[in-house]
């Protein structure tokens, strides 16, 4: 998960990384560990990630010219 491409789309949408953890139903210690690379999420939470920021699992990851497969 590309953590540039997830700090751009919470700036955007004025969330904070509590809001995420709200909405995701991720904990916020769980959402900070990621964050801060000290751990890796699983495909499944990545997927509920993109869900609630609402994007592609390949725009979450950084690719620019993945095909648009999770929405």
């Amino acid at each position: 998960m590309s953590w540039q491409t997830v700090d751009r789309i919470l700036k955007n949408k004025h969330w904070s990384l509590r809001k995420l953890s709200d909405k995701s139903g991720i904990s916020y210690q769980t959402i900070r560990n990621y964050r801060y690379l000290r751990s890796e999420p699983t495909f499944k939470t990545m997927c509920r990630v993109a869900d609630t920021l609402g994007v592609s699992l390949d725009e979450l990851r950084g690719d620019k010219d993945g095909i648009n497969t999770r929405r």
